[in-house]
C-alpha cells in the first residue's frame, strides 16, 4: 500500500530553494510560485515529516535544530539525483553543445564567487561542452537572456524584468576610492562637500538615479571596465568607486585609500539570472546547483 505521508522531490527542492533565499518571499522567483503556494508546499512537507523545519515570522527565517539537519539530507539527495539526471543525460549522448555564460568584468578575483572553481567544477561535469564565457554590463547580459543569446549570467541588475529569473547569490561591497597622487589622498578629515567637488569616473551604465544614489550629482569621466575605471583613479584625477576585493592589492601597497566610508560606500548585490522556462535544463541546473552550493558553504 502506497504511504501516504511520503516525501516528494518537488517538496524537497521547494524546501532547499527556501533556504538558499531566506525565506519564501526570496524564492518567489526561483521557484516561479506565489509564497501561498511556498506555504502550503512547507506546510505540506512539515506534515509529512513530522516535525518544524524553520521559524519564520518578524525575527526573519530561522532553520530548526532539526531543520539543519533535514537540509543536509536534502543537498544530499538532490546531489545524487541531479547525478542520475546527468548520468541519464550522458547515456542520451546530449552533454556537447555550447553553453553561454556571462559575467561583470572582475569577478574573477571576488572570493565570494570563487568563479574559477566553479567553472572548473562545470567543466568536470560536462567536459564536452564548449564553454563561451563573456564579459558583458547588466544591461547587455539581460538583452542577452532575453533574445537568447545568453543562456546564463551572473552581475548586478537595477530592477526585475519579465521573463528572466533571477536568484540572489551575495553582496559586494563597494567603497569610494582616491589614490596617493590625489589631493584627498593626505586629508585625514575631508567634508562630504569637498568630496563631491572632485571629478568622479563611473561605469557607462550608470544613469542619474545610480550617481544621486551613490551621493553625487554628475560624473567627469565614464568607463566600460573595471581596470580603465582603477586606471583613472590612479591617475590622481578623478575618484571613483570600486568593489572592495578588486582594490584591496592597491590599499595594501598604499596607492589607493578609501574616502569617507562612512559616507561613501554601497553593496551590490549579485545575482544569477536566465529566462525564465529554462530552469529544468540540465546546464542551467547544474550550474545553479554549483553556485548556490558556493554560496551555503561561503555563509557558513
Amino acid at each position: 500500500m502506497k504511504n501516504n505521508k511520503s516525501i516528494n522531490m518537488r517538496l524537497i527542492e521547494v524546501f532547499v530553494a527556501v533556504v538558499q533565499n531566506q525565506g519564501y518571499a526570496g524564492a518567489q522567483q526561483a521557484l516561479n510560485l506565489t509564497t501561498s503556494a511556498i506555504s502550503n508546499y512547507m506546510s505540506d512537507l512539515e506534515n509529512r515529516v513530522g516535525f518544524v523545519l524553520c521559524q519564520r515570522g518578524r525575527s526573519g527565517f530561522l532553520l530548526t535544530e532539526k531543520g539543519q539537519q533535514f537540509l543536509h539530507q536534502s543537498l544530499k539527495l538532490l546531489n545524487e539525483f541531479d547525478a542520475l539526471e546527468r548520468q541519464a543525460e550522458s547515456l542520451k549522448g546530449d552533454q556537447g553543445g555550447t553553453f553561454r555564460i556571462a559575467v561583470l568584468d572582475a569577478t574573477v578575483m571576488d572570493n565570494a564567487l570563487s568563479l574559477p572553481m566553479i567553472l572548473r567544477q562545470f567543466n568536470q561535469l560536462y567536459p564536452a561542452v564548449h564553454l563561451n564565457l563573456q564579459i558583458r554590463s547588466p544591461y547587455e547580459q539581460i538583452e542577452g537572456i532575453l533574445n537568447n543569446q545568453l543562456d546564463f549570467a551572473i552581475g548586478n541588475y537595477p530592477s526585475s524584468v519579465n521573463n528572466v529569473i533571477s536568484e540572489k547569490l551575495y553582496r559586494e561591497q563597494h567603497w569610494l576610492y582616491c589614490s596617493d597622487l590625489h589631493p584627498l589622498y593626505e586629508q585625514r578629515q575631508t567634508t562630504r562637500e569637498q568630496i563631491i567637488g572632485y571629478g568622479l569616473v563611473t561605469r557607462s551604465y550608470w544613469n542619474t538615479a545610480d550617481l544621486r544614489r551613490r551621493g553625487f550629482g554628475h560624473s567627469t569621466a565614464t568607463v566600460e571596465s573595471m581596470e580603465a575605471q582603477l586606471a583613472l583613479i590612479l591617475s590622481g584625477k578623478y575618484i571613483g568607486y570600486l568593489p572592495e576585493h578588486y582594490a584591496d592589492s592597491w590599499l595594501n601597497d598604499q596607492r589607493l585609500r578609501p574616502i569617507l566610508p562612512s559616507e561613501f560606500g554601497y553593496q551590490a548585490h549579485f545575482a544569477m539570472i536566465y529566462r525564465r522556462g529554462r530552469s529544468r535544463e540540465v546546464f542551467i541546473r547544474s550550474l545553479r546547483k554549483l553556485l548556490n552550493q558556493q554560496t551555503l558553504k561561503k555563509a557558513k
